[in-house]
């Protein structure tokens, strides 16, 4: 029994308990928003070691953290400790796309060590394992992904992208809509030269069925890919991103009529003027599913930055509605993240989720500021700790620069700290008053 079925028969399940009590909200409005496809928690049956998280309207920004290995660095040891530093610093998912070394070791070793929800994309396997015989992944086999991805079903992953919207109609459009950069997604691309190389329709759009009772199997949440997703600005918004989303939102309700949870995913490099439009397209596309975007990145210029350039663009979408963000780091474009990367990736886009909370209303999201504001007006310095997105960090630059707990100000303004001055006038005005109303 999924999620989405357990909600549609009324009934209140362990995880939406769970996601009720980690959102301050009640389990009754958890169920209702799965049961209309406007919330998923992805939750394999088999990932035992659990603690679910809620996905989408009405529901805190949620983000994920992209590890994996990759042909030249292939220590799934490293990918544990990104994994451990990338729930540290507060992430709500993960993904495995790992492409090198023992593939099912490292995402079940992953699987087995994470507490948040893992996803996958089954197509990087199967890819993997056909090109380690052979240069051409024409001779991939449809059910050679088939057994990936119930393999991984079996595994306990929550989520899984899948490129269904890729299909033989979009690769003839190609021709008549040509692009900058083509196709940047991997999982788009290999998908569109297997078509080709097979003149053949996409496995997973004509066996979208078999893939849904696999789905529905184990509780896996589909996540619909963007293969189609624009790799730069001069892309964005095009005719071929317009064409597979509306495919998308034709297979939400499928997905749905079969019982299993959904996300759609969406762009991408796409400039500030365009995110609304973006995100609020795909919510009436797709029938208000919960949306998953990469970034967008709103520039192309910043390599090394990329974090940022796609936290800015992240942190407006999520204010226009996009409800998971894929954080980047500061290695994207350039080669394989880094444990530094990723921590730098996860807090910067824990920056950005809750920037838009706030700028959606989210009380728990204000009451932090507010009283981050409260501790600094005190001086209060283990409070602003604690409250801080990153805790070690704010009171390691603290500590390295002269200051320590017993200090009243910062090393920047010293004796001229205004809020220093001003506790000091207000008190020396309070005593005033007093004195006068004493008389």
């Amino acid at each position: 029994m999924t999620q989405l079925l357990t909600a549609l028969e009324g009934t209140i399940s362990n995880e939406m308990r769970q996601v009720a009590k980690d959102e301050n909200t009640s389990p009754d409005f958890i169920r209702a928003q799965i049961a209309t496809g406007k919330v998923v928690i992805p939750a394999n049956i088999n990932h035992k070691s659990l603690i679910p998280k809620g996905i989408g309207e009405g529901l805190k920004v949620k983000i994920n953290t992209n590890i994996g290995t990759s042909e030249d660095r292939c220590s799934y040891e490293d990918e544990l400790l990104k994994l451990k530093v990338s729930i540290k610093a507060g992430t709500d998912a993960v993904m495995d796309l790992s492409i090198g070394g023992s593939l099912d070791q490292t995402r079940r070793e992953i699987i087995r060590e994470s507490t948040v929800p893992v996803g996958t994309v089954p197509l990087y396997q199967a890819a993997t394992e056909v090109l380690s015989k052979s240069n051409d992944i024409g001779t991939m086999s449809p059910n050679h992904l088939f057994e990936v991805i119930a393999r991984q079903a079996e595994d306990g992953v929550d989520f899984i992208t899948v490129h269904v919207g890729v299909t033989r109609e979009i690769l003839k459009a190609m021709d008549n809509h040509p692009r900058l950069t083509e196709v940047v997604s991997r999982g788009g691309s290999l998908t569109l030269d297997w078509m080709d190389r097979n003149n053949a329709e996409n496995p997973l759009y004509e066996r979208f069925d078999e893939l849904l009772k696999i789905c529905r199997k184990y509780d896996i949440t589909l996540s619909l890919g963007d293969g189609l997703r624009p790799g730069c600005i001069n892309d964005a918004t095009d005719t071929l991103q317009l064409m597979e989303l509306m495919k998308l939102g034709e297979l939400v309700k499928t997905a749905w009529d079969y019982g299993v949870q959904v996300m759609v995913e969406g762009p991408g490099h796409v400039p500030i003027n365009q995110v609304e439009m973006n995100i609020k397209l795909m919510k009436r596309l797709c029938h208000n599913a919960p949306f998953y975007v990469l970034g967008p990145l709103v520039t192309d210029i910043a390599p090394g930055y990329d974090h940022i350039t796609a936290a800015i663009g992240g942190a407006w979408a999520a204010y226009f509605g996009a409800d998971f963000l894929c954080y980047v780091t500061p290695s994207e474009h350039l080669g394989l993240p880094t444990i530094e990367d990723v921590e730098d990736g996860v807090v910067t886009f824990k920056i950005a989720a809750h920037a838009a909370d706030l700028a959606r209303g989210n009380k728990e999201a204000l009451k932090r500021d507010y009283l981050m504001s409260k501790a600094r007006k005190e001086l209060n310095w283990e409070e602003q700790f604690r409250l801080s997105i990153n805790p070690e960090r704010a009171r390691k630059i603290r500590e390295s620069r002269g200051g320590n707990n017993q200090d009243s100000t910062c090393t920047m303004c010293g004796q001229l700290c205004a809020v220093k001055t001003m506790n000091e006038l207000h008190e020396r005005r309070t005593q005033k008053c007093s004195k006068t109303s004493g008389e």
